[in-house]
């Protein structure tokens, strides 16, 4: 039911061009995840999701078993039938959520305690906890569970949290019943801060347990951007060429054409709906923030190209919308943002297979900093 495709890789980088065949679908890579945290993409109807160029969406195990709770989203189908996402999902196994949720929580060998930040009471996560959640929920690709912590931080902290997550990843797989595996992929979690050689033994470690995928994570906690390609830089070439490789809670369309330089396949970040909600748009030339009052009169579209319904309207209409408080601005730039982080997913992958990623990747850079 899983399979990873290595199709072409760039001549002049680490690019690849992959595909991933998933039960409900396959993944053209490299590819960006939209994020439902909640089993959905706010305000945003899964059919206009579809138009967007979206292939695969995210839910998160923490969110969903405090509400509706995964019995519900079970007896409701699971999170396919629930939403009415017909394509690829993957569960985040809230493993973020020990981190972003730190002063709610603490963290034992057993797993993560939390003090539910809805209405207060206690939850529990463990390895075990988190693979059957994510079970119930019916996700194509779950995660383990990891411990994420901030960067920059002490070697003791980052050596202790990543040997966690090396536990707490055999644990997940061990607890995961072979049945399961035929319809859900358990994708492990590479930890290790900032740090070479700690990233080097956690992805070798993973590698030798022979999970489905493979993720990056615990970056975009804090470090700069160039410590991240770093991080990157001596990750990668020590995950397997024949696996997927996710990059996660990343981000701005500069960080996603770095990724995919360095051989990542697959970003998730709430960057653009969380922004689309606050009046930015992404376009080639750089974020649009429509508040400015530049674009009162402005009688363009926030991109002359997209076949976005936001692009059919005029900036200062789209400005309208958001000075007046209507729902509409916030749902339009939405759907601009995420089509927006399509095509660029689309165009990544073609000039992947035509052997010109490098001028493309220099070409959007230069723009993004203009």
């Amino acid at each position: 039911m899983f399979e990873y495709t290595l199709l072409h890789q760039d001549a002049s980088s680490n690019a690849r061009r992959g595909r991933f065949a998933t039960p409900h679908g396959t993944v053209e890579l490299p590819a960006f995840m939209p994020v439902g945290t909640l089993g959905t993409v706010k305000g945003v109807p899964v059919e206009l999701l579809e138009r967007t160029g979206s292939q695969v969406i995210l839910g998160n195990t923490y969110h969903l078993s405090l509400r509706p709770g995964e019995e519900t989203v079970h007896a409701l189908g699971g999170l396919h039938r629930f939403s009415g996402w017909k394509g690829p999902i993957l569960s985040d196994s809230g493993g973020f959520q020990i981190f972003s949720l730190a002063k709610m929580s603490k963290i034992t060998e057993e797993g993560a305690l939390f003090q539910s930040h809805i209405d207060g009471r206690r939850f529990s996560l463990t390895p075990e906890r988190a693979v059957t959640i994510q079970e119930r929920l019916g996700s194509d690709i779950a995660m383990v569970l990891d411990h994420v912590v901030a960067l920059p931080n002490e070697r003791n902290i980052l050596e202790d949290a990543m040997e966690r997550s090396i536990r707490w990843a055999k644990r997940c797989r061990d607890f995961q019943q072979p049945v399961r595996r035929e319809v859900q992929a358990l994708f492990a979690i590479v930890q290790g801060g900032l740090a070479p050689e700690l990233r080097r033994r956690c992805a070798e470690e993973l590698a030798s347990l022979n999970f489905p995928g493979y993720a990056i994570g615990g970056l975009s906690v804090g470090e700069t951007p160039g410590e991240m390609y770093e991080a990157l830089d001596f990750t990668l070439p020590h995950l397997p060429r024949e696996k997927p490789r996710y990059l996660m809670g990343v981000g701005r369309p500069e960080d996603l054409l770095n990724g995919i330089r360095r051989g990542v396949d697959l970003f998730d970040c709430v960057m653009p709906t969380r922004n689309g909600r606050n009046a930015m748009g992404f376009t080639d030339s750089g974020p649009v923030r429509l508040r400015n009052a530049k674009y009162e009169r402005d009688p363009g579209p926030l991109e002359e190209d997209c076949p976005c319904p936001a692009c059919r309207r005029s900036r200062g209409y789209l400005r309208h919308l958001f000075q007046a408080g209507e729902m509409l601005g916030p749902i339009l730039l939405t759907i601009h943002n995420i089509t927006y982080y399509q095509r660029l997913m689309a165009r990544c992958r073609e000039a992947i297979e035509q052997d010109r990623f490098v001028p493309f990747y220099e070409e959007r850079m230069r723009a993004y900093q203009e």
